[in-house]
């Protein structure tokens, strides 16, 4: 097991008007994960802010324990060929890897010993299905979704993080999630959850209420089409979220950001993250009280801290994913082993 340790470096600080988050300056520190792997995904465990997983291509991970002052870097043996664009961690021992592709390029493994061993515990036996993101209510009750097969999504559930099982609910044709930035699932502790999805004659969010067992739809407002739609989703609260997105890949435009007031029910155009071309991922954070979101993707990043009626940019450097602990602390990642870390002073 190598382990590559490197200190960060502050790599541009900026100033933030002073009313909007009580004299807080957001500033960016490169860090080296020891890789040049793609990232996708980053979870900072809720139970402590200093542990940090993070997923990436080439069978490649990397974890930090402490807030990004060092970090080690591993490729899975034996599956050095999957592309892990989802994680979810508890805490230094405890985290999941989703590889995502088609039938048995998409599964979701599993590790209590901070990653000395991993177990694959769901293996996609579907041919025609490809997994997108996955997302955990607790440390044990946790759920992945697919593209549509025949007009259905397949999803996986787990009550113990061990055992998954798989059923179906019904879907558009075409229909499917974007494995961008592990930010197309989003969960909240009430048993809510949501996933954002596109490719079809319309972009949606997808609302669950009891944990997954039933969804209600809701048409979102963005760039609709194959290869177009919700990237991502992320709420600061049963009511206030937003979905980004955009054309993947493509030259053509249309709307890239959408508002809820309503848990999802109805969403509304709201203006656009400040760098070009699609928006891969988006979540939330808190800093002095103050609701902030970060939006990343190939373009760049932006953080608003009044839900998108207004964006600031961060950083023109591409990135695939971003995602937040306590104190407000959160990082970006993206290609070529990117590792970034967020904080407020």
């Amino acid at each position: 097991m190598s382990v590559v340790s490197h200190v960060g470096r502050v790599s541009s600080l900026l100033v933030v008007p002073l009313l909007a988050l009580g004299a807080q300056q957001p500033v960016l520190t490169e860090q080296n994960a020891g890789t040049s792997a793609l990232f996708q995904a980053v979870s900072v465990s809720a139970n402590d802010p200093d542990i940090v997983w993070i997923s990436g291509h080439a069978g490649t991970w990397a974890r930090s324990l402490n807030a990004g002052a060092t970090w080690e870097s591993h490729v899975m043996p034996g599956h050095d060929s999957l592309q892990f664009r989802d994680v979810h961690a508890i805490d230094a021992n405890r985290a999941w890897l989703m590889a995502a592709g088609t039938g048995v390029k998409s599964g979701i493994f599993q590790t209590r010993d901070g990653g000395l061993s991993w177990a694959q515990v769901f293996a996609n036996t579907d041919t025609a299905a490809f997994y997108d993101c996955m997302a955990f209510w607790d440390d044990t009750h946790g759920f992945a979704f697919s593209d549509a097969v025949n007009s259905r999504t397949p999803i996986a559930y787990t009550a113990n993080g061990t055992d998954w099982s798989v059923f179906s609910v019904p879907a558009l044709d075409g229909e499917g999630g974007f494995a961008a930035s592990g930010g197309c699932a989003q969960t909240l502790p009430s048993g809510d959850a949501w996933i954002s999805t596109g490719s079809a004659a319309t972009p949606r969010v997808r609302h669950s209420t009891d944990r997954g067992r039933t969804w209600t739809d809701a048409i979102l407002p963005l760039a609709s089409g194959s290869g177009a739609g919700a990237t991502a989703v992320a709420f600061r609260d049963a009511r206030h979220g937003i979905a980004v997105g955009g054309v993947i890949g493509g030259t053509a435009t249309g709307p890239r950001a959408a508002r809820t007031i309503d848990g999802g029910r109805t969403w509304s155009v709201i203006t656009e993250p400040s760098f070009t071309g699609a928006v891969y991922g988006v979540a939330y954070t808190t800093v002095r009280g103050k609701a902030v979101v970060v939006a990343v993707g190939p373009g760049g990043a932006a953080f608003s801290v009044n839900d998108g009626d207004t964006w600031t940019l961060l950083d023109s450097a591409a990135y695939w994913s971003v995602g937040f602990g306590r104190r407000g602390r959160g990082w970006l990642v993206g290609p070529k082993g990117r590792v970034v870390r967020l904080d407020w002073r």
